[in-house]
């Protein structure tokens, strides 16, 4: 039986995500290889331990180049601060090792671009994690707008929001530090964006804003300035002249994981919230007037890849399991299996575009992608 070596750097929200993914990816699904915990890093001895007795791996360390030069360890899964990815996953790639990486890819562009350098030089598989597009409503969404069931799409609106930071005096912290990034812009908009590039295409223009609804927080007694914009809205024309919008807010009150897609069609519309993301309630504009409305169909067993976790419908899927499915889509690509994932040549397009709506944001103005001609309005 084929096994493979998996080392883990990171134990936080997504950390504990990833490994939860490797020890359920081969009950859950039943094929690939049987998957070895080999090594988890943290920044602390003790807590590198403490997480590997936790998370059942092997071994422990709190030195991530140890880890990534043990021959034991084919693929690394990556779920530090953004500003560490870059420098992680281009050592690991540089070492033959496979990479899951969390989103974003990095903070700047020139990062971003030297990881899918990195990647296509070592021939090794490095995917990002956009676990949202693995879930069976956003593939029955795609389905149902490949077969027509709406019409020629038109328009689309997303809205992601959470409230983790709308508290005022939340205390400061690596994300509200320029070294991280935009804000919300990378740090959620580039979830829509994995949707939006999986299952529509790319953006050709884009226009975007940029805010901070709060100057500083609470910082070791004191206050520090936000360097970061934690609301951002972007207007989207695709290449087929289908427009969009794009608004995210972590400092939404009420709002914990709403990642909502309203996308309108010629002849209906289809809405979905991750917040109850088993759920896609459908619009088709046929028949008698006074009959039509909304249908909501439930996720089940015939909207893989809910049928490998549950064999009836209507009893739900949660957010660790997309995570399960996206390690699965791995190891289906590093077998040279079709795959559904999102790739650091296709992340790359994804940075390209955040750094366009940011660009957008300072100049006032339509930014193009790729050299295409900005629409004039």
């Amino acid at each position: 039986m084929r096994m493979i070596g998996v080392g883990l750097i990171g134990t936080g929200y997504m950390g504990k995500c990833h490994a939860l993914a490797w020890t359920g990816v081969r009950a859950v699904f039943g094929d690939g290889p049987v998957v070895r915990l080999v090594t988890l890093c943290e920044v602390e001895e003790d807590l590198a331990r403490r997480r590997a007795d936790e998370f059942g791996f092997e071994a422990a360390t709190a030195d991530w180049r140890a880890l990534i030069a043990d021959p034991k360890v084919e693929v690394v899964s990556i779920t530090t601060p953004n500003a560490l990815h870059a420098p992680m996953a281009i050592a690991a790639l540089e070492a033959g090792k496979h990479v899951w990486c969390e989103k974003p890819m990095a903070p700047s562009l020139d990062e971003a671009e030297r990881m899918a350098a990195a990647a296509r030089a070592s021939g090794r598989v490095a995917i990002l994690g956009y676990n949202y597009i693995q879930s069976p409503a956003i593939r029955f969404i795609g389905k149902m707008l490949k077969s027509g069931a709406i019409g020629r799409l038109n328009h689309f609106r997303i809205e992601m929001d959470e409230d983790y930071l709308a508290d005022a005096e939340a205390p400061f912290s690596w994300r509200s530090q320029a070294s991280a990034g935009y804000g919300a812009l990378d740090d959620f908009a580039v979830h829509p964006l994995s949707l939006i590039t999986t299952i529509i295409g790319r953006p050709s223009a884009v226009f975007g804003e940029m805010s901070k609804p709060y100057p500083d927080r609470p910082d070791g007694g004191g206050r520090r300035a936000i360097e970061t914009f934690d609301i951002a809205t972007a207007l989207l024309r695709m290449e087929d002249g289908v427009s969009g919008t794009i608004q995210v807010n972590r400092c939404a009150w009420g709002r914990k994981g709403r990642l909502q897609w309203q996308l309108f069609g010629s002849k209906g519309m289809i809405v979905f919230d991750q917040e109850r993301f088993n759920e896609v309630n459908v619009y088709v504009a046929e028949g008698p007037a006074e009959g039509q409305g909304f249908r909501q169909v439930l996720m089940g067993p015939a909207h893989p890849p809910y049928d490998s976790f549950i064999v009836a419908p209507g009893h739900q899927m949660g957010f660790n399991d997309l995570k399960i499915v996206e390690a699965h889509e791995l190891l289906n690509r590093i077998a040279g299996k079709p795959s559904l994932t999102i790739d650091f040549e296709a992340g790359l397009e994804i940075e390209r575009t955040i750094h366009a709506i940011a660009r957008s944001s300072r100049e006032g103005q339509w930014v193009a992608m790729d050299g295409a001609a900005a629409p004039s309005l």
